[in-house]
C-alpha cells in the first residue's frame, strides 16, 4: 500500500468514521473541507511519524505539507529521500 493510501485509509477511518474512499479525494483540502482541525492534525502528524518512520519538524508543519491526502505523500517521499 502507497503512503498515500495509508494516509488517505487513516482520514477516512478516523476522523470521516468510513472506508469509503468516495468521500475523500487525494487532492481535497483538509482545511478548505474543515475535516481536519488543530487537535486532529497533531493526530495526523503522530500518525506519519509512526508509520513512516519521520520527525515533523515545527517550520515543516504548514499546508503545502500536509494539507491533503497527496501533499503528505509528496511530504514522506522527500522525508524518507
Amino acid at each position: 500500500m502507497s503512503a498515500g493510501e495509508q494516509v488517505r485509509q487513516y482520514i477516512l477511518e478516523n476522523f470521516l468514521f468510513s472506508t469509503d474512499t468516495s468521500l475523500l479525494g487525494m487532492d481535497d483540502s483538509f482545511l478548505g473541507r474543515g475535516l481536519i482541525d488543530s487537535t486532529g492534525m497533531l493526530e495526523v502528524l503522530l500518525f506519519l511519524e509512526e508509520t513512516f518512520g519521520i520527525k515533523v519538524a515545527d517550520n515543516e508543519m504548514v499546508p503545502e505539507n500536509l494539507d491533503s491526502v497527496n501533499r503528505i505523500a509528496a511530504f514522506v517521499a522527500r522525508k524518507k529521500a
